[in-house]
C-alpha cells in the first residue's frame, strides 16, 4: 500500500510539474459518471458509493447515468467519444476496459487508447461453485471427475463472453478437461437450474452465490483470487486447489476520455485512493465481495494490457465472437 501512495503521488507530482495545470474553475458543471450496464447491478452500487466521496474530494456536483447495452459497449462508446474536460468519466468493468475489445468484430473505441486510465477500483474474484446434487464438493473433485466423466458435468455461465465464461474456458484448458456449458441471462437463472439440478457446477462473480453457499444450499469449491475471501475465509483459491497462478476477476475501473489533462486525472486518482482507504469503502465492498484496488494510473494501463494479453489466446480458442 505505501508504494503505491509513493507511485500514486509521483504521478500527480509529474504531472503537474511537466505544466498540466488543472484547469480554470473545473469543475464549472456537473461531472457524469457513466456506468454502462443497468441501475442496480454491481458496477451501478460501486458507482454511487464511489461518487458520494469523489464528488466532495473534489468539490464537484456527480451524477450517475446508467446507460447499459451491448456488454456495456454502449455507454463506453458515449465516454469515448466525449470531450477529454474532466465532465464526463466512466466506472467500467473488464469486458468494455478490456475483453469485449477480443470478441466484438464491430467495437467503435479502443479501450486503451480511447481512454485515459484514472485507477483500478476492485477486483471481485469468480466463484466457482456445484449445486447440492453435483458428485462433486471440491476443485480437485471437480478436476478428477470431469477427466473420468469427459463433457458429463453441466456448467452454467451468465452469459456468452462474460468473464464467467471465458474464466470455463481458461479452467477447462487449464486442466485439460471439458464440460457441456450452458449460457444464461444473469445469476438468478443460473441459481435456479443449480438448485433445481439442471446444472451442475457454474462459474460467476461472487456477490449473488454467497447467501446460497453461507446457507449450505451451495457448495463453494473455489475462487479464482490471488487471495481467499474472508466472508469465505474456509472457501480456497482455485491456485491452492492445484492450478498455480489461476486467477480471473471482475475487475471495475474509472477511466476519462483520452486527452484529459493529466491534473483532473491525478485529482480523481488521489481522491479514489482516498476512498478506498476508508472504512465506507471497507464496508461496502466487503459485502459485495470485492477487494479495494487502488494505484496510480500507470499501473491500471499495464493491469488492462496484461488483462487482454492473458484473455485473447482463451478468447481465440473458444471462438467467442459477437
Amino acid at each position: 500500500m505505501r508504494v503505491s501512495a509513493l507511485l500514486t503521488a509521483a504521478a500527480a507530482f509529474v504531472a503537474i510539474s511537466a505544466g498540466a495545470a488543472l484547469p480554470q474553475n473545473w469543475p464549472t458543471r456537473p461531472v457524469t459518471l457513466i456506468v454502462p450496464f443497468t441501475s442496480g447491478t454491481t458496477s451501478d452500487v460501486v458507482a454511487r458509493a464511489l461518487l458520494d466521496h469523489v464528488a466532495k474530494a473534489v468539490g464537484a456536483t456527480m451524477v450517475v447515468d446508467n446507460r447499459g447495452g451491448a456488454g456495456g459497449n454502449i455507454g463506453a462508446a458515449m465516454v469515448a467519444k466525449a470531450k477529454p474536460d474532466g465532465n464526463t468519466l466512466l466506472l467500467a468493468t473488464t469486458g468494455p476496459a478490456a475483453t469485449n475489445k477480443l470478441m466484438y468484430k464491430t467495437l467503435n473505441f479502443d479501450p486503451q487508447t480511447d481512454f485515459a486510465p484514472v485507477v483500478l477500483v476492485g477486483k471481485s474474484p469468480v466463484i466457482i461453485v456445484a449445486g447440492p446434487s453435483a458428485p462433486v464438493k471440491s476443485m480437485k473433485e471437480l478436476i478428477d471427475y470431469a477427466k473420468a466423466n469427459p463433457e458429463e458435468l453441466a456448467a452454467g455461465y451468465p452469459g456468452n463472453g462474460t468473464l464467467g465464461h471465458i474464466t470455463g474456458e481458461l479452467l477447462q484448458q487449464r486442466a485439460g478437461i471439458k464440460f457441456k456449458q450452458a449460457q444464461y441471462r444473469g445469476s438468478t437463472a443460473i441459481m435456479t437450474d443449480l438448485l433445481g439440478g439442471h446444472i451442475n457446477i457454474a462459474m460467476d462473480s461472487m456477490a449473488a452465490y454467497v447467501p446460497n453457499v453461507k446457507a449450505g444450499k451451495l457448495h463453494a469449491l473455489a475462487i479464482a483470487g490471488a487471495n481467499r475471501w474472508s466472508a469465505l475465509a474456509e472457501v480456497p483459491t482455485v491456485a491452492e486447489s492445484g492450478l498455480p497462478g489461476f486467477e480471473a476477476s471482475v475487475w471495475y475501473a474509472l477511466l476519462a476520455p483520452s486527452g484529459t489533462p493529466a491534473a483532473i486525472i491525478a485529482k480523481l486518482n488521489a481522491a479514489t485512493n482516498d476512498y478506498l482507504k476508508s472504512p465506507q469503502a471497507e464496508e461496502v465492498f466487503s459485502n459485495l465481495g470485492i477487494q479495494r484496488a487502488g494505484g496510480s494510473p500507470e499501473e491500471l494501463k499495464a493491469f488492462i494490457a496484461a488483462e487482454i494479453a492473458k484473455w485473447e489466446p482463451i478468447v481465440k480458442a473458444a471462438n467467442i465472437s459477437f
